[in-house]
């Protein structure tokens, strides 16, 4: 089971800037997620909320700034004081990060509540640039926003993104078309994700932070969890399967 930092390393960084994908990159992750939004001058930036009350020392909503407007905040001195300057970060500057590792980068378009206007576009010229088609997967809650990346980048992974598990999901998921399906950890264990599974869909479950629940998981076939506390998990998949690996050679 493959392990993604959720908005970078967030349980000990700020969520989402330069300093939580900067600690995640260091460790052996296998993939890192973050969410994007589109500022009035149409930079793509490196936000999880729509306003930027909550990680932020300002108020106002993503749209209604321009990028340098945006930047004239502190988005980590809310965490703690030794991030204190750190700024909003734009897709580009977290892709330079990833660029060239092994790490598999998601990016989550955040249009389901406001509707960005060529925001998918914009993410996939971004992606090509840094020639990293391979390397992405794209998800959204907004569906619409999955289907047009099918259609412009039928090469680039994209997801669907599930609060809940639907009856026949892996139908639905045929007709946006998405290749994988993001689910909640209460969705994991019902039927319905369980059947896509079973049919060979790529399931990957958010937020995973506690062990038992990591244990759970890995008997029923998800392929990764989004988790915050990146170290924990790795730590613990580590010793489970050096576990296995030893069981399976006391029985040779």
């Amino acid at each position: 089971m493959k392990v993604y930092a959720h908005r970078g390393y967030s349980a000990k960084y700020p969520e989402n800037t330069l300093a939580a994908f900067k600690a995640c990159a260091n460790l052996p992750i296998d993939g890192v997620e973050f969410d994007v939004h589109l500022t009035k001058d149409q930079h793509v930036v490196v936000i999880h909320d729509e306003s930027i009350n909550r990680t932020s020392n300002g108020e106002g909503v993503v749209k209604d700034f321009t990028l340098q407007e945006l930047r004239a905040f502190d988005y980590g001195a809310w965490f703690g004081k030794e991030f204190e300057g750190e700024k909003i970060p734009t897709l580009s500057e977290v892709l330079e990060i990833f660029r060239g590792t092994k790490i598999r980068v998601n990016i989550e378009i955040k249009s389901d509540i406001f509707r960005y206007p060529g925001l998918e576009e914009l993410v996939l010229q971004e992606v090509e640039a840094f020639q990293m088609t391979d390397q992405v997967v794209i998800s959204s809650f907004d569906h619409e926003a999955v289907a047009r990346i099918a259609t412009f980048a039928p090469n680039v992974e994209n997801a669907a993104l599930f609060a809940n598990a639907i009856l026949e999901i892996e139908e639905y998921q045929k007709k946006i078309p998405a290749k994988a399906l993001h689910v909640s950890l209460p969705s994991a264990f019902r039927r319905p994700i369980a059947k896509a599974i079973e049919l060979g869909s790529t399931v990957r479950v958010y937020t995973v932070n506690e062990e038992e629940h990591a244990a759970h998981l890995l008997n029923t076939g998800v392929e990764a969890i989004f988790t915050d506390e990146v170290e924990k998990m790795l730590a613990f998949l580590e010793k489970h399967f050096s576990l296995e690996q030893i069981r399976k050679r006391e029985h040779i």
